[in-house]
C-alpha cells in the first residue's frame, strides 16, 4: 500500500489537528515522539467509544521545526464504516469535540478529580503521561492542540486547548497517584462484621452473583450495598431466616464474614458473605 503525502492528504482533507510543542531546552528523542504518538492513540480511542459508524486511521506529519517550536499536523484518516460519507463539516465537528474532550481529560488529571469509569486502563494512562513529558521539565514549556479548517487556503482554528510545564507536572504525579490507586487489590475481607438487611429476597442466588438484597454495614459504610453469597452454607443460613422464622430478618443482626469487592481502585460496589457466625436481635 502506498503511503500518501502531506500535500494529497491536505487536498483530501480540509480539516487538521495541529499540536504545537514550545520549548526552551532540547527535546528528549522518546517524550517528542510519545507526544504525538499519544495523540493519535487518544484520538483512535475517541472515535471508537463515540462514533458508532466511523473509523480513523490517523496520520501524523512534523510540518515545522524551528528554534523553541515544534509543529505537526495530524490527518484523521475518518472514514465512515457504513455507506455514508464524512463530509468536511462533519470532520471538523468530530475535531473540535475532540480537541474539547482532550481539554476536559487534562483539566481532570490535573486536578486529579478523574470522573468514575475513565482512565483506567495503563495504556490510558500511559499516553496522557507521554503527552506531558515532553515539557514538563522545560522552564518555559508549553503543549497546544489545536483543531484547523482550511478554507480557500486560510486555515481558521475552531478549538484549541493549552497547557504549560508546571500543569504538566501536576498531571504527571496525579497520573502516577492513580496508577497506584488502580493497582489496590479488588478485594478486602473483613471477619466478624454486624450486618442488617435493608432489602429482602426468597429466591435463591447462584454463588458469586448479586442476589438482589441489600444489606449495611455500618463499620464499613453508611450506604446499603449489594449482597453475595460467597458459599452456600452461608446462604442456606441466611435464608432460612428469611423465609422461615417467625422474626422479621429486619431485625435482625448478622455477624458475617465479608469480602467488600471493589471497583475504580478501591470503591466498595458488593458485600460477598463468606461465612456466618451468631444472629442477634436488634431494637428499633
Amino acid at each position: 500500500m502506498i503511503e500518501k503525502s502531506y500535500s494529497q492528504l491536505m487536498g483530501e482533507q480540509s480539516a487538521v489537528l495541529t499540536l504545537k510543542i514550545d520549548t526552551d531546552e532540547p527535546v528528549e528523542l522518546r517524550d517528542f515522539v510519545g507526544a504525538f504518538t499519544s495523540l493519535a492513540n487518544e484520538f483512535e480511542r475517541f472515535v471508537e467509544t463515540t462514533y458508532d459508524n466511523v473509523k480513523s486511521d490517523p496520520k501524523m506529519y512534523v510540518r515545522e521545526v524551528r528554534s523553541g517550536c515544534i509543529e505537526a499536523d495530524l490527518f484523521t484518516g475518518l472514514v465512515a464504516i457504513a455507506a455514508t460519507s464524512i463530509g468536511n463539516m462533519d470532520q471538523v465537528l468530530i475535531l473540535e469535540d475532540f480537541v474539547k474532550r482532550w481539554g476536559q481529560r487534562f483539566t481532570f488529571l490535573r486536578k486529579g478529580e478523574v470522573p468514575d469509569g475513565e482512565l483506567e486502563t495503563p495504556k490510558e494512562l500511559k499516553d496522557w503521561a507521554d503527552a506531558a513529558q515532553s515539557i514538563a521539565n522545560d522552564p518555559i514549556g508549553g503543549h497546544r492542540l489545536e483543531a484547523a479548517h482550511f478554507e480557500d487556503g486560510k486555515r481558521q482554528i475552531k478549538a484549541s486547548f493549552e497547557f504549560k510545564a508546571p500543569e504538566a507536572r501536576a498531571v504527571l504525579q496525579n497520573i502516577e497517584d492513580r496508577r497506584k490507586m488502580l493497582a489496590k487489590p479488588e478485594t478486602e475481607t473483613h471477619r466478624r462484621v454486624l450486618m442488617v438487611f435493608t432489602r429482602s429476597d426468597v429466591n435463591d442466588a447462584n454463588v458469586g452473583k448479586r442476589s438482589g438484597e441489600l444489606v449495611r454495614i455500618e463499620e464499613l459504610s453508611d450506604k446499603s450495598m449489594p449482597l453475595v453469597y460467597g458459599s452456600e452454607i452461608a446462604e442456606e443460613q441466611i435464608k432460612h431466616e428469611i423465609r422461615e422464622a417467625d422474626d422479621n430478618v429486619y431485625k435482625k443482626g448478622f455477624i458475617v464474614d465479608v469480602i467488600v469487592k471493589m471497583v475504580n481502585g478501591g470503591k466498595p460496589a458488593a458485600y460477598s458473605v463468606i461465612d456466618l457466625h451468631q444472629i442477634i436481635e436488634i431494637s428499633d
